[in-house]
């Protein structure tokens, strides 16, 4: 195998290979971080000792990511405010092209889903992503992470019920969602209390990520009241200071501001039976870096 085929196979597998990593670690630095190591083990690897150039790749990466995973356990335990992943442009490209399949991308790589997945231990976050997300084999998983295929069962099954348990049943249209986007940024904007309140379930809940780098919320807001009072408070600087864009974010539509062309803030909206259920809100700055506008599709994490 010459120097070329290696590259090329490797970026072949890539966009591929950041969206394990991404679904398991949730921010797109990490991923890329476990990427390029991994790119450092193929680039090395005897080529005698790789028959299966994907299920090697695969491999290494979940396992990278699960010691990485592992070391960032404690640095977001001290963490200010409320923890939410990193927003990163979807685009699923032609290897995805069917819709099914799209729709089980989109969701494991949502807002709401990922937050779920910090709560299951690192190999059950892995046998969840590369069963529930790529429909990986039970006997692979087992192979990619040294355990029997039963026991890979055990785990598939107590990871999906917990995600099950504690995912909130939003939403999937993005036509659906996009509508009441759109509606609840001109209500907002507007400074219409009453009808912002309408696109609101009673029970909303509003969580804002800032790393103690910018001014949020450092708990989070419940009840429609409080959550559409806080909306008109800070939709005023939003009509005044920034430009509000509509992008796909995490496989949904996401508001993004941005103060003379950098980006300043996400926000994204998870809605179901035709009200918005939560609210999620992104201003720490690290986690914006790779939100780029009018700059095509951004990082591709199939």
């Amino acid at each position: 195998m010459t120097a070329d085929t290696v590259s090329d196979l490797f970026e072949e597998h890539r966009p591929f290979l950041t969206g394990v990593a991404y679904r398991m670690l949730g921010r797109i630095a990490d991923a890329e971080d476990v990427v390029q190591e991994v790119w450092l083990r193929w680039s090395s690897a005897g080529r005698e000792e790789v028959r299966e150039p994907r299920a090697f790749l695969v491999r290494i990466t979940t396992r990278l990511a699960i010691d990485r995973l592992r070391h960032l356990r404690s640095r977001r335990e001290a963490y200010v405010g409320p923890w939410l992943p990193e927003p990163v442009v979807t685009e699923f490209g032609a290897a995805v092209p069917d819709s099914a399949d799209r729709v089980v991308l989109a969701d494991t790589v949502s807002l709401a889903v990922l937050v779920v997945l910090e709560t299951l231990s690192p190999l059950e976050r892995a046998v969840f992503v590369l069963r529930e997300a790529f429909g990986f084999p039970y006997a692979e998983i087992g192979a990619t992470l040294d355990r029997s295929e039963a026991a890979v069962r055990q785990l598939a099954g107590r990871a999906k019920r917990h995600v099950e348990e504690r995912k909130p049943r939003y939403e999937v249209d993005p036509a659906v969602r996009r509508d009441l986007t759109e509606r609840f940024l001109a209500a907002a904007s507007g400074g219409d209390l009453e009808k912002l309140l309408a696109l609101l379930a009673p029970d909303i809940r509003l969580v804002s990520d800032s790393g103690g780098k910018a001014k949020a919320p450092r708990r989070i807001i419940e009840t429609s009241d409080k959550v559409g009072r806080f909306l008109l408070a800070v939709a005023h600087d939003w009509s005044t200071a920034a430009d509000a864009h509509l992008l796909e974010l995490n496989g949904g539509p996401a508001l993004v501001f941005s103060v003379d062309g950098k980006v300043d803030t996400v926000l994204q909206a998870e809605t179901e039976g035709g009200v918005i259920r939560c609210v999620y809100i992104i201003r720490n700055p690290d986690k914006l870096a790779g939100v780029h506008l009018g700059q095509g599709p951004g990082l591709r994490v199939e």
